[in-house]
């Protein structure tokens, strides 16, 4: 069967939640292409994809405007001819109280004039799980994971169930792990028994990629799909039976050499374990001091004159650091003009980088990401073979190819930053 345009489009609310869920398509053997924010129709990088991945940078940021932005991706994933679209947010279920994640798939299925839709955020590989509706980070529920610490969206309840519900106009419902144990025809008819009850929005229950794959299965007749990356690992499968997916190795990148360097804004656990493995190992690292940032000191200066103090080793430039005196610095100048002024950095440092001769990136937080790939001007992602579950590598599109790696902040082991490198690299140490 020949098809007229992508398959699947996905409309994500951050950088690293875009390839994170790129990743998994292309796992799963989908030919895939992330952009930043929405790019042109005619844009030739699209032409070949069988997924697109639109990033958007809309998790945080006022839920009229969210719903704004991603009804504008839809109508350019609609035009690019996807025949389904997902709704991606984090496994964590970073939201707020008003959203953005209710509003937002609410107004998606409103304009695809879908009635129901579930919301799935598991993904297991990464220890996100969801059992009667609460959702697990590891052992932990997700009100005692250290999200509730977040400093953009802190999470203090794990029933999505309520804190959707909080965030809807419709009325959210539960399709318990008992119905997936049993297959897609049961989630099928739960779906529709919910549909028939007036529900619009129903969590759905996963704690293996099995269980994912029977929910991709069951909704394989959905326009409109919500949930983490693992949503998407059982929705290839569907296009796959109907002979529409081209069967090309998806994963494959073309090379590219340069220096590189290592940039972490997130404040999460995993990545202050990460910078500290760094810095224990005798690794050179710069610590951007956001009160010198506040206080107009050349913060951005003295990280470039660092990195080039160390040419001949690979430098890691961080912001990261622990929750107590993140709590400290917020309190004196505020939460979100604190993360401001270290993206804002850290997209500047990357500027001058870039100009220094650095081709490959390795990027710590959602947030840190989308400001230093906004700020290298990168317009879209070549996505390849995964460094960590929901981190592939990547390459930018343009006539001058970065290499980048863009991690949530809490994904990755301890040695990430290292395994990152090599993979830019090729391989090579």
């Amino acid at each position: 069967m020949t098809r007229a345009g992508a398959l699947i489009g996905c409309i994500a609310d951050d950088f690293t939640g875009a390839t994170d869920i790129a990743s998994t398509l292309v796992r799963a053997g989908m030919k895939t292409v992330q952009t930043i924010g929405i790019p042109e129709s005619d844009d030739p990088m699209i032409a070949d994809a069988e997924a697109i991945v639109v990033a958007l940078k809309s998790r945080t940021i006022a839920a009229e405007d969210a719903v704004a932005q991603s009804l504008a991706a839809l109508d350019f994933l609609r035009s690019a001819g996807c025949q389904q679209i997902i709704f991606k947010y984090c496994s964590t279920f970073d939201s707020t109280e008003k959203g953005n994640i209710g509003p937002v798939a609410e107004a998606l299925a409103k304009a695809l004039g879908q009635e129901v839709t579930i919301a799935a955020p598991s993904f297991p590989a990464n220890g996100r799980t969801v059992y009667n509706g609460h959702l697990f980070v590891g052992h932990a529920l997700l009100n005692e994971s250290g999200m509730q610490n977040h400093p953009l969206t802190p999470m203090k309840d794990a029933n999505l169930v309520r804190v959707l519900q909080a965030q809807s106009t419709g009325t959210v419902g539960l399709i318990d792990l008992s119905t997936v144990l049993k297959g897609a025809e049961h989630v099928r008819a739960e779906i529709g028994k919910a549909k028939a009850d007036g529900a619009t929005l129903l969590v759905v229950d996963a704690i293996s990629e099995a269980d994912l794959t029977v929910i991709g299965q069951a909704c394989r007749d959905h326009v409109l799909i919500t949930g983490g990356s693992g949503i998407a690992l059982g929705l290839p499968d569907n296009f796959r039976a109907s002979t529409e997916l081209s069967g090309a190795d998806a994963a494959v990148l073309p090379a590219v050499a340069g220096k590189d360097v290592v940039l972490a804004g997130s404040g999460s656990l995993r990545t202050n374990l990460q910078v500290a493995r760094w810095i224990e190992a005798g690794r050179p690292a710069y610590r951007i001091d956001v009160m010198k940032l506040a206080a107009g000191e050349p913060v951005v200066e003295e990280a470039v004159a660092f990195f080039d103090a160390h040419a001949d080793q690979t430098v890691l430039i961080y912001a990261t650091s622990p929750a107590d005196e993140l709590r400290q610095v917020q309190a004196a100048i505020g939460a979100q003009k604190a993360g401001e002024m270290v993206e804002d950095a850290l997209g500047h440092i990357a500027q001058s980088l870039k100009k220094r001769g650095v081709r490959r990136f390795v990027v710590a937080g959602g947030e840190t990401s989308g400001a230093v790939v906004q700020a290298l001007d990168v317009k879209g992602l070549r996505i390849g073979a995964p460094i960590a579950p929901g981190v592939p590598a990547t390459v930018s599109t343009g006539s001058v190819p970065l290499a980048l790696a863009l991690k949530s902040g809490n994904f990755g082991e301890a040695d990430f930053f290292e395994k990152a490198l090599l993979a830019l690299s090729g391989g090579r140490s």
